[in-house]
């Protein structure tokens, strides 16, 4: 008797079909709905006001989870959260020479991946105007990319000696943005001057249902100012979703097609017309595609984002 795999054209084209029968129905069957979805269509995007160009509103940002050393697995690690990231369809990915070796890392990542990332942001920290330039060549040196997408001075810390820089990199093409940061509420007062005076296209700040003072001047002013909004600390370092995980998940969080506190927090924040991208930072390949697919599906309004409000503060 022969077998399947030599019984002619016909038995072997049926048999190829009922293999990808048996692997569509096995891969519905056992990936988890976080995996289901990598595919990047149906993402919710929002444009950046200076140019219209989109971004997906769920970013990923690199502070603590990414400042690994040298430490080979946790290095491999973070590159499987950036590949996760990348192939749900994530952009925008944030760091800082503030945040150790998370720049090393992201440069060991997408070297390793063999791709630049989709959006490139990155800030100045120092003091020294002299010194700014080469604190941007060497962050560039180590993402490994040719150009950043976007410059920010990180907690305006020195900020009238390095917009200057950032606005000259910008005219002369090696840079694409201009922004600026702050995070933990700090310096609302100096970030909405900049924001009035100088033409930044960004603005970072620090947003989610419990810290949310920046709705009452600095995202009005974003709107008005025609200003790109990234959201840092969506879940105030971790602490917030910990807190809620020891409570069960409203039965309504399905109404906006949510499946954890994570993806409630980040669809309240990005809910916000005023908002760009939230950039949630995570060293696990799971959480970063949870937090993916706060970007898909339907966002809350007004009376949900009451509702988040109220629940979350109450806990």
């Amino acid at each position: 008797m022969r077998s399947i795999s030599d019984s002619g054209p016909a038995i072997d084209h049926e048999r190829r079909r009922l293999l990808r029968l048996l692997a569509a129905v096995g891969a519905a069957r056992f990936l988890s709905p976080f995996e289901a979805m990598a595919a990047p269509s149906g993402l919710i995007t929002r444009k950046i006001p200076a140019t219209g160009e989109e971004l997906p509103v769920i970013g990923l940002g690199s502070w603590i989870t990414f400042n690994v050393g040298a430490d080979q697995v946790a290095r491999d690690q973070c590159t499987s959260v950036i590949r996760a990231f990348l192939e749900a369809g994530g952009k925008l990915i944030d760091s800082s020479p503030m945040y150790g070796s998370s720049q090393e890392v992201i440069g060991y990542a997408l070297g390793r991946l063999n791709r630049p990332p989709a959006f490139s942001a990155d800030k100045v920290w120092i003091t020294s105007a002299a010194a700014g330039a080469t604190q941007v060549e060497e962050s560039r040196r180590h993402w490994g990319v040719t150009r950043f997408d976007l410059l920010q001075v990180h907690n305006l810390l020195s900020w009238e000696a390095q917009l200057p820089l950032l606005f000259g990199m910008k005219k002369a093409g090696r840079l694409r943005y201009v922004g600026i940061t702050t995070s933990h509420g700090r310096r609302h007062d100096d970030l909405e001057a900049i924001m009035r005076r100088h033409p930044v296209d960004f603005v970072q700040v620090t947003y989610n249902p419990i810290d949310r003072e920046v709705e009452q001047r600095i995202l009005p002013l974003a709107r008005e100012r025609k200003i790109a909004v990234i959201v840092n600390r969506p879940f105030q370092q971790g602490a917030m979703v910990r807190r809620l995980e020891r409570r069960q998940l409203p039965v309504w969080a399905r109404e906006i097609d949510c499946s954890s506190w994570a993806q409630l927090i980040l669809k309240f924040i990005v809910s916000h017309p005023a908002v760009t991208c939230a950039i949630p930072a995570t060293s696990v390949v799971a959480h970063a595609r949870e937090n993916m697919g706060a970007a898909r599906g339907r966002l809350p309004d007004a009376a949900m984002r009451r509702r988040i409000v109220q629940l979350i503060g109450a806990f």
